[in-house]
């Protein structure tokens, strides 16, 4: 799969200075550029404007192969030259803008703005940003922003054009509420650090994806609702997972082939499965092949898929000739299996 991912960070703003933006654009490219597992993910461009050192030098990338730091920071030019041939060049499946900076609103829209900020010519409109998107020919076109009044993005301009009209795979996850300021913390945007703690893992399924909805999920469970307010727009079909972590210790993840039996042991979702003691390994009288079942049904039971009837574990509701059901997250993941989406 093609997927290509320009990450922009700016903290040099002269008027204004950042001092967690550059930072959450590394931490998000190194997330997006590798799978979990260390494979490749996302062909990611870095572009950061780091603050100028105090003789008024712009410090070098961290890793120059990968980042880019211009001397003149991340002007309206360059970006949207960047944005264009990240939507419009190639013929990618999966075009993603991440973006962390200053953001506002005018009397025409919300803008992103960039290091040659000025009164009357801030930056980019974010209906331009969109409007790139709504021509691209990638399957799936994804924003996620990371600035205050990021959530003006694709709400209606003032010029009353239908650019804030989500088209057909596109998704936009941002940090605030039209009128909000996001917040920097401890070096990093509380968005961010939320971001990246759900592509860590936090915000994976039992197969370790992890998708733009449950990425939403996860940071609007995070912060109260005092806070900053992310929002989640969408208009698509499926979900394609933005990263896959490998389990760890502790994780509910469970191999696909035994994820993929559930409708085998339960053609219907609503039918419970009927147990015996020959299910049961101890018992003396076991049946081998019950036991492999059983087996598989304890650890579907071991992540919420699976619960006993009647009795607290499925030991005993095997020993007890009882059955076993399907919880309503194992239905969710019976449905997933059988229209063969895992």
């Amino acid at each position: 799969m093609n997927k290509k991912a320009l990450v922009i960070g700016i903290d040099n703003y002269p008027a204004k200075p950042l001092s967690g933006c550059v930072n959450d654009a590394r931490a998000i490219a190194e997330l997006f550029a590798r799978q979990g597992n260390g494979e490749p993910n996302f062909d990611v461009e870095l572009i950061t404007a780091p603050q100028p050192n105090a003789d008024g030098s712009i410090p070098q990338p961290q890793d120059p192969e990968t980042e880019s730091s211009p001397k003149d920071g991340v002007p309206k030019t360059l970006l949207r030259h960047k944005i264009r041939d990240l939507f419009m060049e190639g013929d990618p499946d999966i075009a993603l803008f991440y973006f962390s900076g200053h953001g506002m609103i005018t009397s025409i829209g919300g803008l992103v703005l960039t290091s040659d900020f000025q009164n009357w010519d801030e930056g980019v409109l974010m209906d331009e940003l969109l409007g790139y998107a709504h021509q691209s020919k990638a399957r799936e076109k994804i924003f996620i922003l990371d600035c205050c009044h990021s959530g003006a993005f694709g709400t209606p301009g003032a010029d009353g054009k239908n650019v804030c009209e989500l088209s057909e795979g596109m998704v936009v996850l941002s940090a605030a509420l039209p009128a909000q300021q996001a917040i920097e913390e401890k070096g990093h945007g509380i968005f961010t650090s939320l971001l990246c703690e759900a592509l860590n893992g936090a915000a994976a399924d039992l197969l370790g994806q992890v998708t733009p909805g449950a990425i939403y999920h996860y940071v609007d469970q995070a912060l109260g609702s005092w806070e900053q307010r992310p929002i989640f727009k969408t208009n698509v079909t499926s979900w394609t997972p933005l990263r896959t972590v490998p389990p760890g210790p502790g994780s509910p993840a469970i191999p696909r082939e035994t994820l993929r039996k559930i409708v085998t042991y339960f053609p219907d979702a609503d039918q419970e499965l009927k147990l015996a003691p020959d299910y049961e390994f101890t018992n003396p009288e076991h049946d081998n092949a019950k036991v492999a079942i059983f087996k598989d049904l304890q650890a579907l039971c071991g992540v919420d898929l699976v619960v006993p009837v009647g009795e607290d574990h499925m030991y005993w509701a095997a020993i007890n000739s009882r059955s076993c059901k399907l919880t309503p997250f194992g239905k969710r993941y019976w449905r997933l299996v059988k229209h063969n989406r895992i």
